[in-house]
Parts: structure tokens; C-alpha cells; sequence
């Protein structure tokens, strides 16, 4: 079994997701006596490609050429299908990031392969991979077989492990795919961040706030708390909708799915539509007067009392502790 690991990077940097998914791939393989191959896309990534060795990749693929420096489904979702012809792969894995989740399914009607989105778990059982992904907004996990001939599968950004491996850093092999004008009619030609401010779907930490905070302002203590212990700020989706805080850092069915070590949910009801975007995390922390909020059925911790109180308290006494 040959496993095609696709390592995301963005500006030559790799991002966290590239090394979980090497690193899935090296478990699968070992499981199964399989190989692992990483493929990197991108204007000039032969320089960073070797380190994904030490997360257990035996070769590293660089398709490079200067208009791969920008995302383009089209384009990229070429490269992959074309990788796994030309290495007649049978499994490829992707991260479920915005990249992944876009390319995945494109990639799956071009090898005419079924596919297992957002796992959060992957086994082999003898040729299998049985995968687990949560359905019902989360409420519940199934498992799933691929029986097609060429199988994807996209992970959940911060559930596997990303440890390296006892691998060393490969060698790099530059490979050559010919993409006409036409695959290049979607670009991403710029791609910002807003600030210097962590991602929510990459965050190890994320601190939550939620409508019980009354106004915009008040989110003053969620990025204070966020910032002591170094982690990204959340919203809810009534926040967002409010206005008080951006999109992008909305948790939840129409937000971002994360699974940091730590969430922290302060005035936040938990609503089932928040819950299927956070319960995946490894330790949930609530705060909220109400004693009967939903969100204490959930959460590993709870602390019922007013956020106004306990959260500045919170910061304090975390700062102190950490010397800050």
C-alpha cells in the first residue's frame, strides 16, 4: 500500500496540519507495511521539503513551479490526482483545513474514489483503513470503510499526533506535472491575516466568548484571558451575528470545527449548533451563572458564576502564576 500524505505549507512555512498528517500516514503504514510518500506543492518548496522525513515520510515529492506559489483547486487538485497516477497510490490523506477540504472532494471525482471527511481517527485492519468521523453535529461518531480502489481521507487538524517519528530528513525528489493555462482560472492571488492573532481551527488553546457577555466591549477579558495563556479568542454564532466579533473566529456548524487541548467557554450556553464545532476538544472549561446551561453537561470543568467576576480574577491569578 502506497499512502500519498499531502503536507500543507503556506509561504514556505509548513503549517502544524503537514506534519499530523505525515505522521498519520507512518502509523497506517506501519500497520500495513505500507509507504509513505509526502507531497508538497508550492513556488520554490524543495528547500522545506526534506524535514517531513522526520515525521516518517521514505520520500518527499516537490511539485513546484511559480504559479503554485498561489492556491488554485484546479491546479492543485490536478497535481495530487496526477501524483497518485503517476505513483499508482491507493490511499491519500489531507488535512481538513480550508485547503483540504477543498481539494479533497475534486481530487476523489477525479480518481473516481470515495471519501472520508473530517476524521478524527484512523485504523488498519489487514488492507482496510477504517476511519471515525463524528456525525449528527457531532453527537455521535461512525465508522466508515472505503471500498473504492483509491481511497481519500481528510483529518481534523489537532486530533493526531504530529511527533516526529524515527525517521531522518529525506531526500528530495522534484516532480514535473504540465498544467495548461486552464488549470489556473481560480487563484488565490493574495492570502492576509487580519492581524497577528491565532487561528481558531489551529489553536491549542482557545478561549470562547458568548452572548452572555452583553456587548462588544466586554470581549476586552476574553482576549486578556486568550493572551495570558496563549491562546486564540472564539465567538458564538451570536456574537458573530451581533457583530461583535468576526466570522472567522466563530465555533460551531457554521463556523470553524476545532479541537484545541484546552476550550474555554465563557457566557456561552451551548447551543447544540456551538457544541458540534467545540466537543472534540480534548478539555472543555465552562463559565456561566446559569447553572443549568447545556454546556456543563459537556464540559470536563465547570465554574458557575458570573464571567464579569470570575474571568479578570482568572487572568490575574494565571499571570502571576506564569510571572507575567
Amino acid at each position: 500500500m502506497k499512502i500519498i500524505a499531502v503536507a500543507e505549507q503556506r509561504d514556505n512555512k509548513f503549517k502544524k496540519s503537514a506534519f499530523e498528517v505525515v505522521r498519520t500516514a507512518r502509523t497506517i503504514a506501519d500497520q500495513t507495511g505500507g509507504e509513505v510518500i509526502a507531497l508538497v506543492i508550492g513556488g520554490q518548496v524543495q528547500t522545506i521539503a526534506g524535514e517531513l522525513g522526520g515525521y516518517g515520510a521514505q520520500r518527499v515529492l516537490a511539485v513546484q513551479q511559480p504559479k503554485l506559489e498561489k492556491y488554485s483547486s484546479t491546479a492543485y487538485s490536478k497535481v495530487i490526482a496526477e501524483v497518485l497516477k503517476k505513483e499508482q497510490a491507493s490511499v491519500v490523506l489531507l488535512p481538513a483545513t480550508a485547503m483540504g477540504k477543498d481539494c479533497a472532494p475534486r481530487v476523489a471525482v477525479k480518481l473516481d474514489a470515495g471519501i472520508g471527511s473530517d476524521c478524527i481517527a484512523l485504523k488498519a485492519e489487514g488492507e482496510n483503513i477504517i476511519a471515525t468521523r463524528p456525525v449528527y453535529g457531532g453527537k455521535a461518531l461512525t465508522d466508515i470503510k472505503i471500498n473504492s480502489a483509491v481511497k481519500v481521507f481528510t483529518l481534523r487538524p489537532n486530533v493526531f499526533p504530529a511527533g516526529m517519528s524515527n525517521g531522518t530528513a529525506a531526500n528530495v525528489e522534484v516532480v514535473d506535472i504540465p498544467l495548461a493555462e486552464s488549470y489556473f482560472i481560480s487563484l488565490a492571488i493574495e492570502t492576509t491575516q487580519a492581524s497577528s492573532k491565532l487561528d481558531v481551527a489551529e489553536a491549542d488553546i482557545i478561549v470562547s466568548g458568548g452572548r452572555g457577555l452583553k456587548a462588544a466591549e466586554n470581549f476586552k477579558m476574553i482576549e486578556d484571558l486568550a493572551g495570558a495563556i496563549g491562546g486564540a479568542v472564539g465567538a458564538s454564532r451570536a456574537v458573530v451575528d451581533a457583530g461583535w466579533r468576526p466570522h472567522s473566529e466563530q465555533v460551531g456548524q457554521t463556523g470553524k470545527t476545532v479541537s484545541p487541548s484546552l476550550y474555554v467557554a465563557v457566557a456561552i450556553s451551548g447551543a447544540i449548533q456551538h457544541l458540534a464545532g467545540m466537543s472534540s476538544s480534548k478539555y472543555i472549561v465552562a463559565i456561566n451563572k446559569d447553572k443549568d446551561a447545556p454546556i456543563f453537561q459537556t464540559a470536563d470543568y465547570g465554574i458557575v458564576a458570573d464571567a464579569f467576576e470570575i474571568v479578570p480574577a482568572l487572568t490575574q491569578e494565571i499571570k502571576k502564576l506564569l510571572g507575567k
